[in-house]
Order: structure tokens, then sequence, then C-alpha cells
């Protein structure tokens, strides 16, 4: 990764976020999951069967189409998505260590989540890492405002948690510590509000159930994202976001809504990994398969990423020019890509003619079928993105 590319006002900006493959008819393939995948219309979710894997990018600031694909592993039915993200995560930044990207003296990491991970235990998870987490939340969460300080009178236990804040409620929400109004060209007027160290009630149950010891107090600032309207004069309704950093400034706030929003520029790397370079078109049964071909797919988009600045604009007719020949979108560079091809050096030899085998004969059964595998079901990981 070069060192312009993930950079957001001198930090890098990294996303996850999973993605399925979906393999409703392979009922020979083992290690599939229920896949929560999103339709058109209201109450068009579906679970469907496939291979979900959880991608790490790296992204750039500004409108853009482009991510450097830095990871991608495979959930098996039985992990827990949390604990695979946190080693996933881990993983990616000790290789930007290793490769001389992220310094000690450089800031921390900024690194963005959708809804359906669970923000404050990754926050727990990764509290050793140079890393700062943004993560949307539920809108029906209850979290609970910092105790306050015990008189000296008193004896007994301190209160470990302050009252109540309930997102859906408005009575239980506290003075603000900090708000910002911005004028935005796609949303009109956008203000975020943030509320510091606010953390969840935790329970010996779920995730925390094996924990040893108390359970930790998770502080972070709670921020609430309104706009004015959103494109195709759909109802905007407030988006509620957790950071890490339990003391954000107003700065520091409108940076971090900022910066969820450009984490849905992962979503055209995966609609183009999958409607252009064909990353779900075979038919595998063998997942480990399907995991060398997934990183083949990474490789070719990072050769299309490589080589944006060499293209040039092939346009349809019904196409704009691009206003700026650097920011060519990926179907455009790969349109332009046969053009360069010729003129790269050859690593490999010319591929050798062969023909297929002869197959089973026409007629005769087979004698060995492949076993069908269970699809697995995991209830923590239900809730996976498309």
């Amino acid at each position: 990764m070069s060192k312009p590319f993930g950079l957001l006002l001198g930090r890098i900006l990294l996303a996850v976020d999973v993605s399925p493959w979906l393999r409703p008819d392979a009922a020979t393939s083992p290690d599939r999951a229920f896949c929560h995948v999103y339709r058109r219309g209201k109450g068009q979710a579906q679970m469907i069967p496939g291979w979900p894997y959880s991608f790490v990018a790296a992204l750039e600031p500004g409108r853009t189409s482009w991510t450097a694909m830095l990871d991608a592993v495979r959930i098996n039915p039985n992990d827990d998505l949390t604990t695979v993200t946190s080693t996933q995560v881990r993983e990616v930044v000790d290789r930007l260590r290793l490769a001389g990207q992220h310094r000690p003296e450089d800031p921390t990491i900024l690194i963005v989540f959708d809804a359906g991970y669970d923000i404050t235990r990754l926050t727990y998870l990764l509290a050793d890492l140079p890393v700062e987490l943004v993560g949307r939340i539920r809108s029906d969460r209850v979290l609970a405002l910092p105790a306050s300080a015990r008189p000296a009178a008193r004896t007994g236990r301190p209160a470990k948690h302050g009252p109540e804040f309930a997102l859906a409620d408005a009575a239980t929400h506290s003075e603000p510590a900090a708000s910002t109004r911005t004028d935005t060209d796609r949303y009109g007027l956008a203000e975020a509000t943030a509320w510091h160290r606010l953390h969840p009630i935790l329970k010996h149950r779920g995730n925390w159930a094996d924990h040893a010891g108390p359970l930790p107090t998770i502080e972070g600032t709670l921020l609430r994202l309104r706009v004015q309207y959103l494109p195709g004069d759909r109802n905007p309704k407030p988006v509620w976001l957790w950071c890490s950093d339990p003391d954000a400034t107003a700065a520091e706030v409108d940076r971090y809504w900022r910066t969820f929003l450009r984490r849905f520029d992962i979503e055209h790397t995966f609609r183009f990994f999958k409607q252009t370079l064909g990353w779900t078109r075979p038919h595998l049964r063998d997942p480990h398969a399907a995991d060398r071909w997934t990183w083949l797919v990474i490789a070719a988009h990072t050769q299309l990423r490589l080589a944006r600045n060499l293209t040039h604009d092939l346009r349809r007719p019904w196409e704009k020019p691009a206003t700026r020949p650097y920011r060519l979108t990926p179907a455009r560079v790969r349109r332009g890509f046969r053009n360069l091809r010729p003129m790269t050096a050859l690593p490999a030899r010319a591929p050798k003619p062969s023909r297929p085998g002869p197959g089973r004969p026409p007629g005769s059964k087979n004698k060995q079928p492949a076993p069908h595998q269970p699809v697995g079901k995991n209830p923590h990981n239900l809730h996976q993105h498309s």
C-alpha cells in the first residue's frame, strides 16, 4: 500500500465489513452459514446459506469508488464474529507496522464499522493497539452515564454506573458535551451531538459469560447524527455512533461522522468484485478453493488500482467524460487495462493448449456422490452484512 493511500488528515483510515458468497444450492459444500442479505423493499431481508467473508480495506479521502483491500477471512459457522474481527484487525495493524506504514509517532489508526458489530467489545479486545474505533449502534440501545462522585461521608461500595441513557428516549438524555453543525451538498444541514464517557452495562452472559474477574467499564463517546434530508426524498432518521475516544472534542466529533460516511466506499468494492471481477461466479464446492479465488480477485483489483494512473478513459458514448483523469472509476480502469497489458513484461510463458478430459461416460451413474453438508447456525453471527 502506498503511503498516500488510506490517509485522512495524516492518519490511516480502515473499514471493516462482511460480504457473503451466497451458495444456497450447494448442498454438498461444507462450512456454509446463514448470511443476512438485504433485499429491496421494507422487510425483505433474508437468511441465505453461503460463505461470509470479513474484509479489511484502506479508504481514500473524498468521494471515490477505490479502496485498498488488505485482508479477507472466511467466517466459519462456529466462529464468533467479534473474535474473528479482532484477530483480523490485529494482524492487519501488525503488517502495517512491519511494512513501515505506521510508526510509533504517527497518529492512531481510525477504523470504522457498520451496524452488526459489538463495537464496545472490540474496543476492549484492541485496547493495546494504536487504533480508534467508530461504529454504528442500534437506536434501541441503553447505555449508562458515568457515575457521580461519592460524597466523602458516605460509606459502602461506590456506584459503578450512572443514570441510564436510552437512545430512543429523549427524556433520559443529559446535556451534550459537544455539538457541531455543518452544511453539506448531499444531506443539507448535518448536526452532530456528542456525550462523553457513556458505557454499556455488561452482564456475565453472552460473550462475557466466561470473563474472569469483574467486568470492565468500557467508556466512549456517543454521537447522534441528524441530517436535513436524504437522496431520494427519504425520511432521515438519527444515526447513532459510538467511538472509543471517551473525551472527543468538537473537531474530532465532526471528523468521526465524516469518517463513518466514507465507510460506504467499501460497498462499491463489493459490487465491483461480484458484478465485474466475478468473485462469486464460480460454482466451487471446496471452501478452501473459494479462499484462493478470493485472493486472486483481490490481486486483480490491486493491479487495477496500481494501474489507474496509466490507463486512458475509454468511455461509452452515453457516459460523461472524467473531470480528473487520475480519478477514473474501477470499471473504466478495467476497460482501459487491455491497452496497457501489451506494453508490460511477460514473466510467465505462453499457456500450452490442452483439451478437457473425457469425464464420466454418458449414461453412467455417479457411484461416489458427495455427502450433503448441513448449514451451520451460530446465533452470534446471524446479523451479517451483504
